[in-house]
This record gives structure tokens, C-alpha cells and sequence, in this order.
């Protein structure tokens, strides 16, 4: 199983970007995905995580900048993101489990089978 990340760049502040994770080898059409990430020097963090093609929750950082979504017959997520800060600077990854993780769960990326490899977003400010 490979997840495939890619859509990162160097954008200014109130910019946008879509990223796009594909992953190959397994479906996660009833699983969940997600995107979390590692800002400079600090600890990973959550961002945004789909569970089947419905359910969707993001960090209280990011809700109502990001949104998250799945196109099944392609097994990719998405992860559109607009208004971008210079906090938001960090190299982002997707993560995927076949399990239908419960909301808080979701935040655990310790839940996650699978990882991809990560993308850098950089916001100039």
C-alpha cells in the first residue's frame, strides 16, 4: 500500500492550495483519511480527517479555511485550502485506516495504517 502526496509549494499569505494524496495497493472507500501536519520544530498535528464520503472534521485552526474530500473512484483526498497563514507553514501528510474511526479518534495518529510521504506548504507573510 502507497499514499501519494503531492500539491505543496511556497504561496503568500491568503493564498491557496489544494493538496492531493492517492493511494494505490488498498481502497479506503469506507475507511477514514486524513491530513495532518508538522509545522517547523514542532510536535504533529491534526488537520482534517473524512471517515466513508460524509463525515468530516477538522482542527479548530483550520475550520472554515480547509475542507477535506474524497473522490472515491480515484481513492484520493483532498485537502483544499484557502486563506492561507503563515502559521499554516509545515510539512503535511495524509494518513489512511480501512477502520471507521469515531470523531475523537480521528485526531490519533496512532490510528492510522498507512502513511504518505510529506509535502511542504510554505506561507510568506
Amino acid at each position: 500500500v502507497q499514499l501519494q502526496a503531492s500539491g505543496g509549494g511556497l504561496v503568500q499569505a491568503g493564498g491557496s492550495l489544494r493538496l492531493s494524496c492517492v493511494a494505490s495497493g488498498r481502497t479506503f472507500n469506507t475507511g477514514t483519511m486524513a491530513w495532518f501536519r508538522r509545522p517547523p520544530g514542532k510536535e504533529r498535528e491534526f488537520v482534517a480527517a473524512t471517515r466513508g464520503s460524509i463525515s468530516t472534521n477538522y482542527a479548530d485552526s483550520v475550520r472554515g479555511r480547509f475542507t477535506i474530500s474524497r473522490d472515491n473512484a480515484k481513492n484520493t483526498v483532498y485537502l483544499q485550502m484557502n486563506s492561507l497563514k503563515p502559521e499554516d507553514t509545515a510539512d503535511y501528510y495524509c494518513g489512511a485506516t480501512t477502520s471507521n474511526l469515531i470523531t475523537s479518534a480521528r485526531r490519533n495518529p496512532s490510528n492510522y495504517d498507512y502513511w504518505g510521504q510529506g509535502t511542504l506548504v510554505t506561507v510568506s507573510s
